[in-house]
């Protein structure tokens, strides 16, 4: 039996062969029974034949045997008493030449009398059992097989049930107490283990969250540091263009370093999303004030007549740091920000030819940066690469619940 057959399958299988087994062992005692019943009649009626003509004929009567087409005695001189019944012993025979006819030879008062029946009818009958054995058989194993599907169903219910408790468990983990709810045998073991599975994963999510909380204190400190001595450096007159350069350079970099630092730790923590009103137009603004540190100020046109509720600090560090990779891609001379209720959209002009960035058009989803993909998803946002000047982030109506402003 294959090890990937389903439960049902094998149970109903089982009891196709525990149907099949019941069903020959009635069939033989059936036709065991039949075939004893046969002898056990025939003998019967030929021995209570052969004591009842053996007294009569003892005491002198003159009586002429039996002679019909179903019942014959003879005389063991008898001439008409045929040559292969004459060498029996006594006793109950069975007529080697037809199986219909059964001879009984007995010792009595009045010497030995030979009695054929024949049980021709009792014959037909067995016959018709065979036809209805054989039906037996059929109809039983198709019967048990079919109360097998049945009953195995009835059987898994339970199966099924807790299947579908696991199933709506969330990503997070979280404790269960499957084990409660289920019987105290197989199945309880098996929700046990699950139980105890979900406790090791809350177990190890709760050290991975303050893995994460420490070594966010830890990052954070050389990150002030670094970035406290580099603007230092840079307010010094006297450097050369060339080391102010590498400085900048430098301090753009730690600035990256911290927002992708920032936007690791929300993407990573477990706590649910604050959902709160959030002006769209102060957002881009922010967002757009953020992607800009260390970096040459452009214009920035920020078309955003909507209020949005979702995680105010989660889409700021998620938008900041579209808007750094859109502004790092390309050498870019303005920003152009457009939010509706469904999207935003981040259009840049750059200095490279129109035709030529149009031939570049794509349809890619993601942002290439993991940290920031894995923030996206948590917002349950989509960000969509139209093109290499054009990025849209796609805003999901339960969890953006954006609403457009009033007009003033």
């Amino acid at each position: 039996m294959s090890a990937r057959w389903p439960l049902r399958r094998r149970f109903t299988l089982l009891a196709l062969l525990l149907g099949l087994v019941m069903s020959s062992l009635s069939a033989w005692i059936m036709q065991d029974m039949a075939d004893d019943y046969e002898y056990v009649v025939s003998g019967e009626i030929l021995r209570g034949q052969a004591e009842d003509y053996g007294q009569r004929l003892a005491r002198g009567q003159a009586l002429q045997l039996p002679s019909t087409h179903r019942l014959s005695g003879y005389r063991i001189l008898d001439p008409a008493l045929p040559a292969r019944y004459a060498q029996l012993p006594a006793g109950m025979h069975e007529d080697p030449d037809d199986e219909d006819i059964h001879v009984g030879v007995f010792d009595t008062a009045a010497g030995r009398l030979v009695f054929v029946i024949d049980m021709g009818d009792i014959e037909q009958m067995e016959r018709h059992l065979h036809r209805l054995v054989i039906a037996m058989i059929v109809l039983g194993t198709a019967l048990a097989g079919w109360l097998g599907w049945l009953f195995a169903g009835i059987a898994l219910q339970p199966v099924r049930h807790l299947a579908k408790s696991v199933e709506a468990l969330p990503v997070r983990p979280q404790p269960t107490q499957l084990a409660v709810a289920v019987s105290h045998d197989a199945l309880g073991q098996l929700a046990s283990a699950i139980d105890a599975y979900q406790a090791r994963l809350v177990d190890a999510d709760a050290h991975e969250q303050a893995f994460l909380a420490d070594a966010s204190h830890e990052l954070r400190t050389p990150l002030a540091v670094i970035q406290g001595v580099t603007e230092v450096l840079l307010d010094d007159a006297g450097m050369p263009p060339q080391q102010h350069t590498r400085l900048a350079r430098l301090e753009r970099g730690v600035q990256d370093m911290g927002q992708l630092l920032e936007a690791m730790l929300a993407s990573a923590r477990r706590k649910p999303l604050t959902i709160e009103p959030v002006d769209a137009q102060a957002l881009l603004q922010d967002a757009s004030a953020r992607a800009m540190v260390g970096k040459p100020a452009i214009p920035v046109v920020i078309d955003a007549p909507v209020q949005l509720h979702t995680a105010r600090r989660e889409a700021l560090l998620l938008i900041a740091g579209l808007l750094r990779l859109q502004l790092q891609a390309q050498a870019c001379t303005q920003l152009h920000l457009r939010m509706d209720t469904q999207a935003l959209d981040i259009h840049t002009t750059t200095t490279a030819d129109s035709a030529a960035m149009r031939s570049l058009a794509r349809a890619d989803t993601g942002t290439g940066s993991a940290l920031l993909d894995r923030l996206a998803a948590r917002l349950d946002w989509q960000v969509l690469i139209l093109s290499p000047s054009q990025t849209r982030l796609q805003l999901h109506p339960e969890i953006a619940g954006a609403r457009r402003q009033p007009n003033s």
